[in-house]
């Protein structure tokens, strides 16, 4: 069966508070307008007091005996409340966590990639999850994925700091690695190269205005008319040659 009231959520910091006439209490702890205590009123005098200053009465916490009621406008409070909540946002850490998986047997070139998607994460404040997976013989020699991991700590530690040390779990060695915070933590080298890349782009459209003078360099049109390159279309023989 359907609820005939169902709950009501709220949208918005502060939609659920009593203001003013919705306050239920027969006596209220008024806090004024300094944010000192007034003491305990009845709640007539309370909403009386907060007519002669133009505010609102708003109930901030109803569990206590007596309730306790703010003067203060109800657009400002929930104003104030929206700025605490966005703050604390801002301190809480990123609950994302990617996995990197290796194997004792890693090739140099694959464990950079695997190096750089990591650091890319730790960059993006997201924590990395490592997994080395031993197959068949390889449980044999655990000290050689320990190796691999070690190594890949070792590269990672401008980045992020593990929260434990690696810990070899069935057939898997299983390690977190933490983003160090921004302040402390080394530049994304993948950002770097693409600034290095970006330098001579620049250089190339300062480059450009020397064929802005074609009539002056008239002479050179037949020497472009010469270079037709007809004989490059003859380096395509070989390879006719070849399917023959």
């Amino acid at each position: 069966m359907s609820r005939p009231f169902p709950p009501q959520r709220s949208s918005s910091p502060g939609s659920q508070m009593r203001v003013n006439g919705k306050i239920r209490a027969r006596e209220v702890r008024v806090i004024g307008i300094d944010h000192k205590q007034l003491g305990v009123f009845p709640l007539n005098d309370a909403l009386t007091l907060a007519r002669q200053h133009g505010v609102d009465l708003v109930e901030i916490s109803p569990n206590a005996v007596p309730p306790v009621c703010r003067l203060i406008e109800i657009g400002k409070f929930r104003y104030e409340l929206a700025k605490k909540e966005k703050e604390s946002k801002k301190h809480q850490h990123a609950s994302t966590v990617k996995e990197v998986q290796l194997s004792p047997r890693i090739d140099q070139h694959d464990l950079s990639i695997k190096l750089q998607h990591a650091i890319n994460f730790l960059c993006d404040d997201m924590k990395v999850k490592v997994a080395l997976k031993f197959r068949g013989r390889e449980m044999a020699h655990t000290e050689i994925g320990f190796e691999v991991v070690n190594k890949f700590l070792a590269e990672i530690a401008p980045y992020g700091h593990p929260d434990f040390q690696p810990k070899l779990a069935g057939k898997t060695i299983n390690l977190m690695i933490t983003p160090l915070p921004r302040n402390k933590r080394a530049k994304n080298p993948r950002g770097e190269e693409e600034g290095v890349e970006a330098a001579p782009e620049e250089k190339s459209p300062e480059q450009k205005p020397a064929p802005h003078a074609p009539h002056a360099h008239a002479p050179h049109k037949p020497k472009v008319q010469v270079s037709e390159k007809p004989s490059t279309g003859g380096l395509s023989n070989p390879f006719s040659n070849l399917e023959i």
